[in-house]
């Protein structure tokens, strides 16, 4: 094959826990009687509340045909890439086995919200139920150098009290606010999703609606932007990157020679996205991006509805849109224009193995 795959989740694939009946039918057609895939797969996600392992066993599991932790893209993965931040002391935010997470992505030093919470349990106040009933000697002084933000977190409250503690004292949470503090330590930020489809008839909240109110509260405070070392998941061009390296080691492992020219995102409208250029040393761990392109092919059973008022047709126009994406992306309506438009991910690999031409 000279093409790969590149599948979302959440609204593609399943809907909360519950598989959606075109995906069982879609990748009995992307494996052999034996079970190994025919093209290069990779499934990207935005989520990044688990390791890669559990999600390539639930995938497993709901798609009925073996998937490898390799063919797993999760929100947080690039931060394999960077190694600079390895060594450090790091604050982690989100839920799930944060602690695992991190150590499998390579931070030797994480330390998590609940953990900074119990060492400096004054700083927690929102909740009067939570506030320390006696008043501890604080502990002796530690640092931390960098926040990663893995994804939305449980109480709010607390999480957005305590990271914006560690920006306002330069990683020493616990002492006085400094208006020196700025640029502020780096952020590591993964999943900008502002809503994500669920079992409920509407989207609910995602990480980016998190990293809104994290934005919008810092800037009230200082009047100064929050800075962000680099920003991964859909639609950052880093997270095509690096799904892209993961295609390529596929066919390599599989001896397929011939070169994938083509790569077909099959989910929501995003391709690229243009966005600042932050953090660019990962760029060094990646070869160059050698695939002609990438086409998005858009299915109907996400967040997108065919019905909604505002049409996605290829070649509308889409001005008018409200922009759902990250404050630190640009708005070019054409690339939240899809190259096809289908009704499930069934309907989306019939599409593709038409137009390559690929006969199974």
């Amino acid at each position: 094959p000279s093409f790969g795959f590149l599948f979302d989740i959440d609204g593609v694939l399943v809907r909360g826990k519950t598989p959606i009946p075109a995906a069982r039918t879609a990748f009995q057609k992307l494996v052999n009687a034996q079970g190994q895939f025919l093209v290069p797969v990779v499934f990207v996600t935005n989520a990044g509340n688990c390791l890669r392992q559990n999600k390539a066993e639930q995938l497993s599991h709901l798609l009925g045909v073996p998937i490898s932790q390799d063919q797993v893209m999760m929100s947080h993965s690039p931060l394999r890439m960077f190694k600079r931040y390895h060594e450090k002391c790091v604050l982690v935010s989100g839920q799930g086995p944060l602690l695992d997470i991190a150590q499998d992505l390579g931070f030797c030093q994480p330390i998590t919200i609940d953990t900074l919470r119990e060492k400096r349990p004054l700083l927690d106040a929102v909740d009067h139920d939570r506030r320390p009933n006696e008043l501890h000697s604080q502990e002796q002084l530690f640092s931390l150098s960098t926040v990663v933000l893995f994804g939305e977190p449980v109480r709010w409250e607390t999480s957005l009290q305590l990271i914006i503690d560690v920006l306002l004292t330069s990683g020493y949470p616990g002492n006085p606010y400094g208006q020196e503090n700025y640029p502020h330590i780096p952020v590591l930020a993964c999943n900008m999703d502002l809503m994500w489809v669920a079992e409920a008839q509407s989207p609910r909240f995602g990480h980016g609606t998190f990293m809104v109110c994290l934005e919008n509260i810092y800037k009230k405070i200082t009047g100064k932007d929050l800075k962000y070392e680099a920003l991964m998941g859909k639609p950052s061009r880093l997270t095509y990157q690096y799904a892209e390296h993961l295609i390529r080691a596929q066919a390599l492992q599989r001896s397929w020679e011939q070169p994938i020219h083509t790569l077909y995102a099959v989910g929501g409208p995003a391709t690229l996205s243009q966005e600042h250029e932050i953090g660019l040393g990962w760029e060094n761990e990646l070869a160059s991006a050698a695939a002609a392109c990438c086409r998005s092919v858009l299915v109907c059973t996400g967040v997108y509805s065919p019905h909604s008022e505002v049409a996605l047709e290829p070649g509308d126009s889409i001005t008018d849109t409200v922009f759902h994406g990250h404050r630190d992306f640009s708005f070019d309506p054409a690339l939240v224009e899809p190259d096809h438009i289908v009704p499930d991910v069934d309907a989306a690999v019939d599409l593709v193995f038409q137009l390559e031409n690929f006969a199974p």
